[in-house]
């Protein structure tokens, strides 16, 4: 099991005397003196890593690693490992470090799953490191990270564009998975964990409150951060909302066991006219009766903690999925002849600032959050906040808002997916923090969006408030290069160039004609044109890139079949833009594609045995070109093709000079790309042909165009 190093002399001091010392607080990255802020920083970074290895020991045993608690998400075993290779994959891409710890390691814990739908199950097979193979390596992370922290050079203010944000990124990520762990632990079987004198419940318990409602007078919500915040944030907390809130009325306290189970005793989950469609269908999926962490015993109920079972705390806040608090709304509705419903997003923050919220600071938390008063909710009556309890703390609260971009918003260079995947009006959010929610999670600009049949520690307030007013749809591509590549592969030809994507597949079918076509690989496919194109003519074919922005791009057309788009005219001008793949060609092959993001120079092992491999435009894009190509043979069928195609237009924004394979003087004499590509490859490939030029057109304004050449290559593999 991992171990714990010993508490720092201040938080031997607070254990001396009875107490858990206070979880650092997510801290100000515009400290001026840069010695305290290194300090700071050192401090916050080891907290946390200690507090998520923590975690761990309430595993009972190897096992508990390896087995899934759900079908729908990796063992544990994967968020041990997932959160250092964090880490590593960030300060790569902002060059604090050039060299990865364990290629081996990091490929397998690269990327995580955020199931889609409750009957998405993931089937693959992982060769999972052992425990102990995993705490080395997490060593060596913090090694690394605290070698960086301590002599790394350091300008202060740390912003978004400043290299040391990978480690704030990775600290705060780290938190969010202390909370996602700490729910699958709770979704584990009894046998598969054990108590921690680290993550102790609370034992208070009493008589449930009666719920009322409480007036929230009118008010005007303003939100967003600005870019040059002292605090951490997300990419979707910066930008600019404002919305005037009519007055509304608020359930004083959160809905506790004992006021959902009338719902429960009433037929509830038996009455489909509670719930609304995709509640009805996640119903007859799950075939729940009863909310998830309740336990039905002989002598009454139970209650689901992380490590135990324990008699129902009827004053505890219920835990429930999205669908479970939208269907008590509605039978409370139809109960009561009232409006009741989940508050939107807006309506929160109008109940945070009439209760006169502020930020935790650095003394015990008046609320059941950050840790601060144990590992688990406690009584809906013990923290009061103006009018109302819980308006922060205790369990996350829906809320009927899809999550949606502020005005402004940008994605991180360096992680351009963590919420854009979440624009599908399919992720609501859910606000106020739980008991374990910390750093990050528990300030007000925080925003976490789930889908809704995700299990969180998470429970709901009820509101009576009118209609709900529109808010942006998510449903929107305007960033000009995504929907420059949308229109490159999807688009209208121009100047009589034939499409890119359908051009490269039309050559490689040359090369194939004798060959087996089973399975491809489309490498760097971002949007995924040219995924589709050999659709038409191999079996399976599986895309990869590196950023889920573009992938997102195909995976809509697999889901909804159109693709819309805004085009930049001239200034602020924009056309809108759509295409379907009915209208390509392509609907008929959808069903034997899939997307996934990927590193091409670290490609997980189970992306192998294919008799085509595709890398459009990608070899001059690659942070280490000559790892792609040195691996690469290991993806394919022996004598099966590899298609290679670039303009070679080498750029050191994405590529470090020494990591080029070509275009530059060698020994005094030219060194192309194509003379690398051939040293590179030599060993396991043969060139089937000479280079073929392939033109593409890329439409940047009404009056602007990119003409360019790319050479495409073929190899065959011969070992």
């Amino acid at each position: 099991m991992p171990s714990i190093p010993s508490p720092s002399p201040a938080s031997s001091d607070a254990l001396a005397h009875g107490r858990q010392p206070l979880f650092s607080r997510t801290p100000n990255l515009a400290e001026p003196d840069t010695a305290r802020l290194r300090a700071e920083l050192r401090r916050y970074f080891l907290d946390t890593f200690d507090r998520y290895e923590s975690l761990f020991d309430c595993l009972a045993n190897e096992d508990a690693y390896t087995v899934t608690p759900i079908a729908l998400r990796h063992p544990l075993i994967f968020y041990f490992g997932h959160t250092a290779t964090f880490f590593v994959n960030k300060l790569l891409l902002t060059r604090m470090i050039d060299t990865r710890i364990d290629q081996r390691v990091e490929s397998i814990f690269a990327v995580g799953v955020d199931e889609m739908s409750w009957d998405d199950l993931d089937e693959a097979h992982y060769d999972w490191p052992s425990v102990a193979e995993v705490q080395a390596y997490r060593d060596k992370v913090r090694a690394l990270v605290t070698g960086l922290i301590d002599h790394a050079p350091l300008v202060s203010p740390i912003d978004w564009n400043n290299p040391w944000w990978a480690i704030i990124m990775g600290i705060e990520h780290e938190r969010i998975h202390l909370e996602t762990s700490s729910v699958l632990i709770r979704q584990h079987a009894l046998q598969y964990v054990q108590p921690s004198a680290d993550w102790t419940a609370c034992v208070e318990s009493g008589e449930a409150p009666t719920n009322e409602l409480v007036p929230v007078p009118a008010g005007r919500v303003r939100v967003g951060k600005a870019y040059d915040s002292p605090q951490y944030g997300w990419d979707n907390e910066y930008g600019h909302h404002e919305a005037d809130i009519d007055a509304f009325e608020a359930g004083r306290y959160l809905v506790s066991n004992h006021e959902f189970l009338e719902f429960v005793e009433a037929g509830g989950y038996l009455n489909a006219h509670n719930w609304e469609e995709e509640g009805q269908a996640w119903l007859s999926y799950s075939q729940a009766r009863h909310p998830s962490f309740w336990v039905k015993k002989t002598q009454g109920w139970a209650l689901r903690l992380m490590t135990e079972e324990v008699p129902m705390p009827w004053d505890w806040p219920v835990d429930v999925n999205y669908h479970e608090a939208k269907a008590f709304c509605n039978w409370k509705k139809s109960e009561t002849g009232r409006s009741v419903r989940l508050p939107t997003e807006d309506e929160w923050y109008r109940l945070y600032d009439a209760a006169g919220r502020s930020d935790v600071v650095d003394q015990p938390a008046d609320a059941n959050i950050h840790l601060d008063h144990g590992a688990s909710a406690c009584p809906v009556n013990r923290f009061r906040h103006g009018d109302w309890y819980d308006v922060v703390g205790n369990v996350w609260q829906w809320t009927e808002t899809p999550t949606y971009p502020f005005e402004g918003f940008d994605v991180h260079p360096i992680y351009d997916d963590f919420t854009t995947p979440t624009f599908d009006g399919r992720h609501n959010l859910i606000k106020g923090g739980s008991w374990i929610s910390c750093g990050n999670e528990s300030v007000r600009a925080s925003r976490y969006a789930f889908r809704r049949h995700f299990f969180q520690h998470a429970g709901f307030r009820y509101v009576v408030s009118g209609d709900i007013k529109a808010l942006p749809s998510p449903y929107y591509e305007t960033d000009q290069q995504l929907s420059e590549y949308a229109e490159f592969h999807y688009g209208d030809e121009y100047f009589g160039v034939p499409n890119f994507s359908g051009a490269l597949v039309e050559l490689a079918m040359r090369y194939l004609a004798d060959k087996p076509r089973r399975t491809a690989l489309d490498l760097g496919c971002a949007s995924g044109r040219a995924t589709f194109e050999l659709a038409r003519h191999f079996d399976r074919v599986t895309g990869v890139d590196f950023s889920a922005r573009f992938i997102g791009q195909g995976d809509q057309l697999i889901n909804d079949g159109t693709l819309r788009y805004t085009l930049t005219d001239e200034g602020e001008l924009v056309s809108y833009k759509s295409r379907s793949l009915t209208e390509l060609g392509l609907d008929a092959v959808k069903n034997k594609v899939a997307f996934y993001q990927g590193d091409a120079c670290n490609l997980k092992p189970q992306f192998t045995g294919y008799d085509f491999v595709l890398a459009a435009n990608l070899i001059d894009r690659l942070y280490s070109p000559a790892r792609f190509l040195s691996t690469i043979h290991t993806h394919l069928a022996v004598g099966g093709l590899l298609m290679i195609a670039s303009p070679y237009t080498w750029l050191e924004e994405h590529t470090p000079r020494k990591a080029w394979i070509g275009g530059f003087k060698r020994d005094g004499e030219s060194f192309t790309t194509l003379d690398g590509l051939k040293q590179a490859l030599g060993g396991h490939f043969r060139l089937v042909a000479e280079p073929t030029e392939v033109p593409f057109v890329i439409r940047e304004t009404r009056h602007k165009f990119q003409h360019t050449l790319s050479e495409a290559t073929v190899w065959e593999r011969i070992a």
